[in-house]
């Protein structure tokens, strides 16, 4: 069931890197409500659609967020950008030893609808998908 969840959080991650923007009024109200109701003090500043999924993308004390919702209002997920520092210990020691040459430029704390935590390690042209003790997923 984990690697149900894990494969279906990495191809829907996978999906938004071709994501469209799009305006609002293109965005279903079930979607919206969702994000009034859970989200109540936040702007969306930005709307993107891929396979059925909209993303809602926000800042929240300076920091990016973004929740990615199916066309009923249904949360699949969250994700927040954290400092590199706060990855787990083995996503620094994979990225040393498999991309040897190449930096962490970005992080992201991911929690699915079941509360299932990954992380994502971007490096030049790449973005590294970990579980939650930083096993390399993806």
């Amino acid at each position: 069931m984990k690697k149900i969840a894990l494969l279906f959080m990495a191809s829907a991650i996978s999906s938004l890197s071709f994501a469209q923007e799009i305006k609002e009024s293109e965005v279903p109200e079930a979607v919206k409500t969702t994000m009034k109701k859970k989200y109540s003090s936040v702007k969306v500043t930005t709307w993107e659609k891929e396979d059925g999924y909209y993303e809602a993308g926000f800042t929240v004390d300076k920091i990016k967020n973004s929740v990615l919702l199916d066309e009923k209002g249904t949360i699949k997920e969250s994700e927040k950008e954290i400092p590199v520092s706060d990855l787990p210990k083995g996503v620094a020691e994979y990225v040393k030893k498999h991309h040897p040459n190449e930096k962490i430029i970005g992080a992201a704390k991911i929690t699915d609808s079941k509360d299932i935590i990954t992380y994502e390690a971007e490096i030049k042209g790449k973005d590294l998908f970990f579980d939650a003790n930083g096993k390399f997923i993806k």
